[in-house]
């Protein structure tokens, strides 16, 4: 039952953050500048800062995590191959 809470939480959640960076990317730039409705979003120049840097970030975990799999995966072959080796 938790798991399924988990997933709706997370649904609605992305949801949530869909419909909001669309109403501020394609449909603030049509209202005039002194509306209220302005706001409650940013400026418009962080609807792309903010995807980039969210790549950038998502790039460089992603790097380094395989990174370290990879020289620990040699760090093991080398091991192996030593120990072999002195058999």
């Amino acid at each position: 039952m938790l798991d399924r809470f988990v997933g709706l939480s997370m649904l609605i959640a992305a949801s949530a953050v869909f419909l909001y960076y669309t109403i501020w990317t394609l449909f603030m730039p049509f209202v005039d500048e002194d509306h209220p409705l302005h706001s409650l979003f940013p400026p418009r120049v962080w609807a792309i800062r903010i995807p980039v840097i969210l790549i950038i970030l998502f790039t460089t975990v992603v790097g380094s995590f395989l990174s370290v799999v990879m020289i620990r995966s040699n760090r093991k072959k080398a091991f192996k191959a030593k120990q072999k080796k002195s058999s």
